[in-house]
């Protein structure tokens, strides 16, 4: 953990008094995550490519990261986009669309074939938590299985996806971790991993209330895109500033290098106080 904290002396970030449980991964391993959908080249690496091309673009970026840092090992992963937010009502007028299992279980043998874990991610739009992370309990029993939730796409005013920014309140993010909680302790499981989304100030509500506890470990995710010092400064602004437990990091491969910008470097995030230990590339 004191890599991670990386001489951070604000005292905003801490070693942690206790070891993770049997089976964490972290803080030893770093993730390393393709992100997107399977029926859209537009929402992320994981769907632009054929499948054994992902796999062996990814496994380039993990032994890219393996070179870039020698003190943690790397964990690939499949980062999939389980609910998607619609622009159109759809059944029950929710705006969102939940995936068919033959998609998921797709992604569950692409990631077996490299040793790569899968997270699930959920946009719940005019949906709930309470409503779309039970749909996913199955998966969720899974070892190698894990959660994230995107406030971006979470409309508490009723508005349509993509309209405004949506948000999370600590109240539903301590309802997936409490979810997830239930799920280890019931199936003997190790440590779930709770990626939560974020790049502004009002996408997490009441954030000193997200609660935090041995079985679930949170990462709070900046995901903005643009040029390297305005997603620099957001991580600082919305994850250092406002800790909640690991912190991650996303690379756009098409947004952040527009209008001749670029990729921030493997030693720029690494320069980065605390360390991101996931790392997504979308």
């Amino acid at each position: 953990m004191d890599h991670i904290i990386n001489g951070d002396s604000s005292g905003k970030w801490k070693m942690k008094e206790s070891e993770p449980l049997p089976g964490a991964i972290l803080p030893y391993k770093r993730i390393i995550a393709f992100y997107g959908n399977l029926y859209s080249k537009n929402m992320g690496i994981l769907g632009e490519l054929p499948k054994q091309e992902v796999l062996d673009k990814l496994q380039k970026e993990v032994k890219a990261w393996e070179e870039a840092d020698t003190v943690m090992q790397v964990q690939p992963a499949l980062h999939y986009i389980a609910v998607t937010a619609q622009g159109s009502p759809g059944k029950g007028n929710k705006y969102r669309l939940r995936m068919p299992f033959s998609q998921i279980d797709t992604v569950l043998k692409m990631a077996e074939k490299i040793n790569a874990i899968v997270f699930l991610d959920i946009q719940v739009a005019l949906s709930t938590l309470e409503d779309e992370v039970p749909q996913l309990e199955k998966y969720l029993k899974l070892p190698n299985v894990h959660l994230g939730i995107d406030p971006e796409f979470s409309m508490k005013g009723g508005q349509k996806p993509g309209s405004v920014i949506g948000s999370f309140d600590a109240a539903d993010i301590n309802y997936a971790s409490e979810y997830l909680k239930k799920i280890v302790k019931e199936n003997n499981l190790p440590p779930k991993i709770l990626v939560v989304h974020r790049f502004t100030q009002g996408m997490i509500k009441n954030y000193k209330n997200i609660k935090t506890q041995p079985e679930v470990q949170v990462v709070m995710h900046m995901d903005g895109w643009g040029f390297p010092a305005k997603k620099v400064n957001t991580y600082k602004e919305f994850i250092y500033k406002e800790p909640v437990e690991y912190t991650g990091f996303k690379l756009f491969y098409k947004n952040d290098t527009k209008s001749n910008g670029r990729l921030l470097t493997h030693k720029e995030l690494l320069n980065l106080k605390p360390q991101p230990v996931y790392i997504q590339y979308q």
